[in-house]
């Protein structure tokens, strides 16, 4: 069934793929190696280009969840600017195995009132905090050889795509595991982010998922922390280029902590509800302490995952 809706959104599509590789044919001179056209081709891909418009929030956000402190965030959000990227390929006759690394700047920015506060007031804020970190965000692709023209752009087509995952240097927080629950009841359990792939080719299985509009999505992490505290878990999701204005921010609920005698094992929960403009999209889990957020001292420690999904 999810094919099927796969195959429709396509068609809903066709118009713009169209015209995107037509930009493509008339500017593919400038590719001399397949490595070149192979990165074009990952950069151009809406599976993949969906992740940095929900990775990078550009300013603060309102994430409406409970907080409590003698700090209260208003609103917090980060600002991602891509300044490297490498493409490693290894190609194997018809297949090329390639791993995307992109380096982001990144800045987090929360605007706090040091008094509690009513939910949705913004007028409350008498503080804005800066935080300057860096990130690398990683995924591997999968590229199928479909021709042996001159020009190398024509020759491959993306196969398929892992779930992106990025942070900083540290151990005190790490995403274990995502679950994704649909209304259909179809269950997604991922551990592995960067090994766990969706085709990009209809009639493959393990196809990236397709929902409806306006349809509830339970999401549900579960995480290790250093930290006996609740952690400060987000969702981002829904902008896509040139549209950020749909992007919409969430945080987790804490369901359950239990110390392992290391760690603190915790489950924490959020629904995501799909716009209704069609069109591949990425989710976006962010995992902080909760003393980055709430301590202007604390450095930023942070876990990301992405997971793409389309709208039919």
């Amino acid at each position: 069934m999810r094919i099927t809706a796969l195959l429709m959104l396509l068609s809903f599509l066709f118009f713009t793929a169209c015209s995107q590789e037509d930009a493509l044919v008339t500017s593919d001179d400038e590719f001399s190696n397949d490595q070149e056209a192979i990165a074009k081709l990952i950069e151009d891909d809406e599976a993949v280009q969906s992740f940095e418009p929900n990775f990078n929030e550009e300013d603060v956000m309102s994430f409406y969840g409970k907080v409590a402190a003698e700090i209260f965030p208003v609103r917090v959000g980060q600002k991602m600017i891509l300044t490297d990227r490498n493409y490693d390929v290894n190609i194997i006759g018809d297949s090329a195995f390639v791993s995307v690394t992109h380096t982001f700047e990144g800045k987090l920015f929360i605007a706090a009132s040091y008094d509690e506060f009513t939910p949705g007031d913004s007028n409350v804020v008498d503080t804005l905090l800066q935080k300057d970190f860096i990130t690398q965000v990683k995924r591997n692709i999968i590229m199928v050889k479909i021709g042996n023209h001159e020009r190398p752009i024509l020759n491959w087509k993306v196969k398929s795509v892992s779930l992106p995952e990025g942070g900083t240097l540290s151990e005190n927080i790490e995403i274990k595991k995502m679950t994704l629950t649909f209304n259909d009841g179809e269950v997604i359990e991922i551990t592995e982010p960067t090994e766990y792939y969706f085709s990009r080719i209809p009639g493959f299985n393990n196809q990236i998922p397709v929902f409806g509009r306006n349809e509830d999505v339970i999401v549900n992490i579960e995480l290790q922390s250093a930290y006996a505290d609740t952690d400060f878990v987000s969702l981002t999701w829904g902008a896509f280029r040139g549209m950020p204005h749909h992007r919409v921010k969430r945080k987790f609920d804490l369901v359950s902590s239990e110390f392992d005698g290391t760690y603190y094992q915790k489950i924490y929960q959020q629904t995501l509800k799909t716009h209704f403009i069609p069109g591949f999209r990425h989710a976006v889990i962010n995992a902080m302490p909760r003393q980055v957020v709430f301590d202007d001292a604390s450095e930023v420690e942070l876990n990301s995952w992405g997971m793409p999904y389309a709208v039919r």
